[in-house]
């Protein structure tokens, strides 16, 4: 079980030297949606990709996502695993969302389903300009 304040280091140690092999992220991202959080309540996992400026600069983000309350302090928390990409043209006119909270089947079918949509496979033909793994209070 793992704890609400070590899930970033879990996953960058789960992930190890692989930041650029988007493909291998997504399997250990996978592995990790099944983990139990200690102290926290699993609500959702997400997909969801586009071109944002978070920084000020226009990039496309590759994301997955696993949201969870932690108990004790009442407040929903998300694990983002995001690749960033240079916006290239073909990338630039990507943009999804996809919650299983909203999905309805198990969540092998919510993997099965974000692995079939075009948003999910073309930036896997790309090199990112880098993984980040953070945390955030929502």
């Amino acid at each position: 079980m793992i704890k609400g304040n070590e899930v970033e280091s879990f996953l960058e140690n789960r992930i190890g030297r692989n930041t650029n092999d988007l493909a291998k992220v997504w399997e250990v991202f996978k592995s990790f949606g099944k983990e139990q959080i200690d102290g926290g309540e699993e609500t959702a996992l997400l997909f969801q990709c586009g071109v944002y400026d978070f920084t000020g600069e226009e990039l496309f983000c590759f994301d997955f996502v696993r949201q969870f309350t932690i108990e004790e302090e009442g407040h929903l928390v998300q694990l983002h695993c995001e690749f960033v990409f240079e916006p290239a043209e073909e990338l630039s006119k990507l943009e999804t969302s996809l919650m299983y909270f909203d999905y309805e089947g198990d969540v092998k079918d919510f993997y099965s389903e974000v692995e079939s949509l075009g948003e999910f496979k073309i930036p896997l033909k790309y090199k990112p300009l880098r993984l980040n793994i953070y945390t955030e209070e929502i």
